[in-house]
């Protein structure tokens, strides 16, 4: 049965609704319909653009395809030229719903490529950019999103919209396609450049914000330098962002890089700027710039977390700035922060560090009463600072705390009580403390063992030092120094019978000491009359294969130059014997007659100086003469003194010590010499003035016998004997010239300087023994000899 329609309005709508959007309508614009019901055949000219005419011939077909009717219609809707279609000769929008309904279905069918985009030109209405935005709103697909983005960007409708770039970046980061990204933005930044960078500033900072968070941060850089350079203002979250990924990723510097531009920018800190800012400007060591940044926030009303408070206190502390550090911690307080154990940790290290112990401790008792446990290391730098600043009660008092607390000391925190307590001299507590230290399985360092052992010996404990020596031996520790340090401490005090007995004690033991501590102990023998126990030191010194140097000979020699009971010097000439040194062979032959030496007195002399190094020994020759001078003048052998003195005077031994200055004056400086050495200086230079005045006729106007304060009046009685013209100075024997002249020519005179000291030498020699140094190595015969008034109670 056929359907016709009477009503001719009617059935053009249906016509115009049924060729618009039936699926097997052809492109040519007619259509044909081979299935039951009516049939319409149209065929139409192509006018203007959304014509209102009736330019269209319309025909209405049959089943069999008979012309039912036929007559004037309206255009149909260009595919792709027009925004609404035809409900008879009314225009009707198309609803947003159903055009973004229709995008996504081609783009969720084709996907991307050609295909895509011819069906997407074959739309029967003209997209807007809202379509393209809500589209990409419910598109899921990022890849696909992204294609439909770029089709659009093609199209002369497209305008660069800001909310459609943040709806295609928020798919592109779900899908975390950095790359898309990227590219995107660059298509922004085109954009941007022809319509202006304002329009697009919530996408450009989500693009930075979105790879910042992504971690990351060169690509985010340099994106905020384009935008930058585009002239967008970039907002406080993006710099935020910014911020935070170069932090976490230990780059500070350009953090705060960003931190200034964001200054330049005027752009204001919120409180999460704030938050991320100021622990990083202080970590970094930039304390001024953070505490300004505090400062600032506390100014702006916002109000500091527990984090800005901590990386304040923990980072000025470190800093040394303790006053600042404290400030901030009580500040913190006031605003209802309660320290944390860390904070109170990082209080403690800082001002024990710095000395400051009262306010450490103070901080220690705080801790504990808000409930925090110390723990292992804050006992421990507690004990040790306290022990080591001589606090010995607070350090033991937490000490034994820590003991009860549950935690094993440490050796370091054994070895600092237990050398502090050593220092003191405490004896008892620290042998206590070094028997929990062994008890506890703990092995001493050898600083423990170097205090411990330097506490016994100076308490001479010589029992107690050996057996602690053995137990440190048994340890692995090499004994050898600290025993040969606790013989030096014996000697040093002058404790000959102990540092006698811990050498044998060594010896036994299998314990070696050097050359240097032998020589010392041989000299402390030497000085106590230990002349037996001395000769044999030296005899192991020798067979070492040691080199006795003219120094230790000499000091052996001033002790024979002393001694006056004959037992001892036969055992200090054994002893000078059995140095081996070469200066006992020229003493020997110094002594006998010259048939022996087949040489005069002064060419054996000669020889004997030529053979030193004056060089190395210049000062031990010198050392050598005053006391071989003295020794010389005791026994009464003067001819043999000049020709020492004459000899060391030509090998410029005491170059200064004659002055000729032409007619005015001529002295002799025995300041530096000892008191024979003096007089036999004096004697032989005098007969030297007497042989130029007498035999060559000149004349100074004066004389002078520079002596200084000691040996002025020992020169001035010897001279005083043959009614000498020179008078007595503060230091200086002086006289004229032409008196000097009339004196050298009395005959008694002439006997004095060419034989020896005449007369009452027995007192002479007394005063001379009490002025010869003594044989420690401290002094030396070059040292002032005493006053000699000290033996006119002889």
């Amino acid at each position: 049965m056929l359907l016709f329609y009477r009503n001719l309005k009617h059935t053009r709508n249906l016509v115009e609704i049924y060729r618009n959007y039936h699926p097997f309508r052809n492109t040519s614009g007619s259509c044909n319909f081979n299935v039951k019901g009516p049939y319409f055949s149209s065929r139409y000219c192509c006018s203007g653009k959304n014509s209102d005419e009736w330019t269209e011939d319309v025909e209405y077909l049959d089943e069999s395809g008979s012309v039912i009717y036929s007559g004037k219609g309206i255009r149909s809707v260009e595919q792709g030229l027009d925004d609404h279609v035809m409900v008879g000769g009314l225009k009707k929008p198309i609803l947003n719903a159903s055009a973004v309904a229709k995008l996504v279905e081609i783009v969720k069918r084709w996907r991307w490529g050609p295909e895509m985009e011819t069906q997407l030109d074959k739309l029967q209405f003209i997209p807007n950019m809202t379509h393209i935005m809500q589209a990409l709103k419910v598109m899921e697909d990022s890849d696909a999103s992204l294609s439909l983005f770029r089709w659009a960007k093609r199209q002369p409708w497209y305008k660069p919209n800001d909310a459609c770039y943040i709806t295609l970046f928020d798919k592109l980061n779900q899908s975390r396609d950095f790359d898309g990204i990227q590219s995107v933005f660059d298509d922004m930044i085109l954009d941007s450049g022809e319509n202006g960078a304002s329009s697009l500033f919530n996408a450009y900072n989500r693009v930075i914000q979105y790879l910042a968070k992504a971690e990351k941060f060169e690509v985010a850089f340099c994106c905020f330098k384009k935008i930058q350079e585009s002239g967008c203002i970039v907002d406080t979250g993006t710099y935020n962002s910014l911020i935070t990924v170069f932090l976490n990723n230990g780059l500070p510097y350009k953090a705060f890089e960003i931190y200034e531009n964001m200054e330049k920018a005027g752009c204001s800190l919120d409180a999460s700027s704030y938050e991320l800012m100021i622990p990083s400007l202080a970590k970094s060591g930039r304390l001024d710039a953070a505490f300004k940044l505090f400062q600032q926030m506390k100014v702006n009303n916002f109000r500091p977390g527990f984090g800005i408070f901590a990386s304040l206190v923990d980072s000025m502390g470190k800093a040394g700035r303790l006053d600042t550090s404290l400030k901030v911690y009580t500040e913190m307080q006031c605003f209802g922060f309660r320290p944390s154990a860390t904070m109170f940790v990082s209080l403690i290290e800082s001002f024990v560090k710095a000395g400051k112990l009262e306010t450490a401790l103070r901080l220690w008792d705080e801790m504990k009463k808000s409930g925090f446990r110390p723990n292992y290391g804050l006992y421990t730098m507690i004990v040790e600072s306290h022990a080591k600043s001589g606090k010995l009660d607070v350090a033991m008092s937490v000490f034994s705390d820590m003991e009860k607390a549950g935690f094993l000391p440490t050796p370091s925190t054994y070895s600092s009580l237990l050398e502090m307590h050593a220092a003191s001299g405490q004896v008892d507590a620290a042998m206590k403390l070094y028997n929990s230290m062994t008890n506890a399985g703990l092995r001493p360092g050898l600083s423990t063992y170097t205090a411990l052992l330097t506490l016994l010996a100076k308490k001479k404990l010589l029992d107690v030092s050996a057996k602690i020596l053995l137990e440190m031996k048994a340890m692995g520790y090499s004994v050898d120094v600290n025993a040969s340090d606790v013989l030096m401490v014996y000697i040093k005090d002058g404790s000959v019978d102990l540092a006698l007995r811990w050498l044998r004690f060594m010896g036994s033991s299998a314990i070696r000491t050097n050359n240097f501590i032998i020589r010392q102990l041989f000299e402390s023998c030497m000085k106590n009359g230990v002349y037996e126990q001395a000769k044999s030191l030296l005899e192991t010194y020798v067979n070492s294969a040691a080199k006795v140097d003219l120094i230790l000979y000499t000091s052996i020699l001033a002790h024979l130059v002393r001694c006056q009971d004959e037992n001892n010097e036969r055992h200090l000439m054994s002893i000078l014997s059995a140095t081996r040194h070469k200066a006992h062979t020229f003493m020997c032959g110094l002594f006998t007659g010259p048939e022996q030496r087949k040489q005069p007195v002064l060419t054996f002399v000669r020889e004997f100086f030529q053979g030193i190094d004056y060089e190395l020994e210049e000062g031990a020759s010198r050392y050598f003469v005053n006391v071989l001078l003295n020794y010389l003048v005791l026994m009464g052998q003067i001819n043999r003194a000049r020709c020492v003195w004459k000899v060391a005077y030509e090998n410029k031994l005491f170059p200064k010590a004659i002055v000729f200055d032409q007619h005015i004056a001529w002295s002799l400086d025995v300041r530096n010499l000892s008191v024979g050495a003096a007089l036999v200086a004096v004697v032989h230079t005098l007969h030297r003035f007497r042989k130029r005045m007498l035999y060559y006729g000149v004349v100074p106007r004066r004389i002078k016998l520079v002596t200084g304060p000691t040996l002025k009046i020992v020169v001035a009685q010897m001279l005083s004997s043959v009614e000498s013209p020179f008078e007595v100075s503060k230091v200086v024997l002086r006289a004229p010239g032409d008196a000097v002249l009339d004196w050298f020519k009395k005959p008694i005179v002439q006997q004095f300087l060419l034989n020896e000291i005449p007369s009452r030498s027995d007192i002479l020699m007394h005063k001379l023994n009490i002025l010869f140094p003594t044989s420690a190595p401290e002094i030396r015969s070059l040292s002032p000899p005493k006053p000699i008034f000290a033996g006119k109670a002889m």
